[in-house]
């Protein structure tokens, strides 16, 4: 059931994911000249039918996975059966990302557009009033147990599967995690809205079942992340940093175990503590 951990082909030629930089550093020892990996962000114009949906600020990698993702996150598809095909173009000024949806999916689609000038981890552009706010219609129903020692396994092994952040320390990560906390796949993005919907969507593509595993996020634990999860159908998140209290309150609303400021050796959880159990079976 892996997803493969590494970063996928978009059907084109290579694109760059970090360029290098020279630079001069500046310590308490003296200067030094080296150089430098930065991370790539580019304008990804997600388009449906012919249609352009949205702006949003990206890593170029995995593009295929965030058309998935992005698409069932943002309620434009309920599964992975109503994208019928994805096309990448790559261009001067940034990359196309074409999605083909289900005939009567794209009519529900284009009857309810609405148009989002996207920001790297900006999720709620575009949006004019509040009762627009991303919300999963289903709670989470998931049966699942996560034992604390997979947590701790899982937070291990993610510094590792993190290339693009080791080289330019300037992205985050997103990861799906079996039971035993073995990482199954891990995605990199600019953005940790992106970060997460590349992951979604890699987990789509594999058919892989959403009450086998748990999430772990590089980032804070925003309501669009917990909004995100619930979409997937994951019962448990793991978060590096903190939540808000918008996410908390939606973890709660939707049945969701919210676990942060995770560490080796401690985790803090917030809610759906009796989703983790001591030691596994």
């Amino acid at each position: 059931m892996s997803t493969d951990a590494g970063t996928q082909s978009t059907g084109l030629p290579p694109c760059s994911v970090n360029v290098p930089m020279q630079v001069v550093a500046y310590t308490g020892d003296g200067t030094r000249s080296g150089e430098r990996a930065l991370a790539v962000e580019t304008p990804v114009n997600l388009i449906y039918g012919s249609v352009p949906h949205a702006v949003m600020m990206a890593t170029p990698a995995d593009l295929e996975d965030f058309a998935y993702g992005f698409s069932l996150t943002e309620g434009i598809v309920e599964d992975a059966g109503e994208i019928r095909d994805t096309r990448i173009e790559a261009g001067p000024d940034g990359m196309r990302l074409h999605v083909e949806l289900a005939p009567g999916r794209l009519r529900e689609h284009l009857a309810r557009k609405r148009a989002i000038s996207g920001r790297t981890g900006c999720g709620v552009c575009g949006i004019e009033d509040i009762a627009e706010l991303p919300r999963a219609e289903m709670g989470i129903v998931a049966d699942l147990r996560v034992p604390l020692p997979a947590i701790a396994r899982a937070l291990a092994g993610l510094d590792g599967a993190q290339r693009l952040g080791a080289e330019t320390r300037a992205v985050h990560a997103a990861a799906w995690a079996g039971l035993d906390g073995t990482l199954l796949a891990v995605r990199e993005d600019v953005g940790r809205h992106n970060a997460l919907d590349k992951l979604i969507g890699a987990l789509m593509r594999a058919g892989t079942p959403a009450d086998q595993g748990f999430l772990v996020i590089t980032s804070r634990c925003s309501f669009e992340m917990v909004e995100k999860a619930a979409r997937l159908g994951a019962a448990v998140i793991v978060a590096i940093s903190a939540p808000t209290s918008l996410a908390l309150d939606r973890a709660r609303a939707h049945g969701l175990t919210l676990c942060a400021i995770a560490r080796a050796d401690s985790v803090t959880v917030f809610t759906g503590a009796e989703r983790l159990v001591a030691v596994g079976p």
